[in-house]
């Protein structure tokens, strides 16, 4: 692990960099380094950004250092009150040293329409940040939206959370930030193809060739197979999903094949 003087250093040039991508303004996002082995509440340590400020403004000095409960250890500032969500990933998961969070644009346009990003349509995405963005439901600030986060932090290692932004984590701040910025990247282009008819997703054979890739370099998280394995249908398209929704509303006496059948052919028409 990076010694302490070189995580704060990175920790103000990463809350720095987001503010010079557009990711944050005012006293948007937040980022945490863990600077101890593990959560111990015996000696856990996290260095963090302060709450009211500019991460454009932020220098070592203004940082600050929390325990496993997210009280205040030293450092003139407040910790910020999503310090909870972070602690939630610090908890699940052993292998995580550092948590940020932003509220990049093209990304949090999806999240405040509550709209899953289209994904996976990148095969170098797949093994980057795995087949799956989820989208964390909405929830009151506190324990509630600790729950609900916590269901994929061993799933994945970056969410976007409805009505609020991207959410990512990884052993360094630089992987952290670099899932969040591959994500904001995905999003864009997701937008920006939608006036030319969609991306188009890739197929569920390539997908399965890709997850090995991500497995062979061990960059998948601890459950993310098991999940896979498990939802075979996380993997679906999800303007398939939508017409499904739609025809179960049309045709409601009509079997569960029957409207995956008619989806299907509405879907080939759609993107032909």
């Amino acid at each position: 692990m990076a010694n302490e003087a070189q995580i704060r250093k990175d920790l103000v040039r990463y809350s720095q960099q987001m503010h010079d991508q557009g990711w944050v303004s005012n006293h948007d996002g937040n980022l945490s380094a863990l600077l101890s082995d593990s959560i111990d509440p015996t000696d856990c340590r996290i260095v963090c950004t302060p709450t009211a400020w500019s991460k454009k403004e932020v220098k070592i000095e203004d940082l600050l250092i929390v325990d496993h409960l997210g009280q205040k250890k030293s450092g003139a500032n407040k910790p910020f009150s999503e310090i909870n969500l972070h602690l939630a990933v610090y908890r699940l998961r052993a292998d995580v040293k550092a948590v940020v969070h932003a509220h990049c644009p093209y990304a949090t346009a999806f999240a405040s329409a509550q709209k899953s990003i289209p994904h996976p349509f990148l095969p170098e995405a797949v093994v980057s940040i795995g087949a799956q963005i989820p989208m964390v439901p909405l929830a009151l600030p506190g324990q509630a939206a600790v729950e609900a986060l916590s269901t994929w932090i061993r799933k994945t290692d970056v969410v976007v959370i409805a009505g609020n932004g991207v959410l990512a984590w990884g052993p360094d701040l630089n992987t952290a930030y670099l899932r969040m910025e591959l994500v904001e990247h995905i999003a864009k282009i997701a937008y920006l193809a939608q006036n030319l008819g969609g991306v188009k997703l890739l197929e569920e054979k390539q997908i399965e060739s890709l997850i090995q890739k991500r497995l062979q370099a061990k960059l998948n998280a601890p459950e993310e197979l098991t999940h896979l394995q498990k939802n075979p249908s996380s993997l679906k398209d999800p303007l398939l999903e939508k017409i499904v929704s739609q025809l179960k509303v049309a045709f409601p006496s009509h079997s569960a094949q029957a409207i995956e059948t008619m989806a299907q052919e509405s879907l080939k028409q759609q993107k032909k």
